[in-house]
């Protein structure tokens, strides 16, 4: 994005991502993105989005992904002791 604003619309934010509007429309939704709206927009800080990409590409805040029955049983056993 030859335009590197602070704060983005939309617009501005699904390019710098890489994903359709549609896309980042519904992960707002979801408040699987930190957005905030000002007015009756949805705005994007660019140093926010930043900080929560680094933390995603290093396997943080995973609150929103489901790990397979399996491994959430052995990670109760392991927090228990029985591992």
């Amino acid at each position: 994005m030859a335009d590197s604003r602070e704060v983005m619309n939309i617009r501005q934010a699904s390019q710098y991502l890489g994903v359709s509007t549609d896309t980042l429309y519904k992960y707002v939704y979801e408040e699987k993105i930190p957005a905030f709206k000002l007015g009756n927009r949805w705005k994007f800080k660019k140093t926010i989005l930043d900080s929560w990409m680094e933390r995603k590409s290093m396997g943080g805040e995973d609150k929103g992904k489901k790990r397979p029955k399996a491994a959430r049983a052995a990670a109760g056993a392991q927090r228990q002791g029985s591992i």
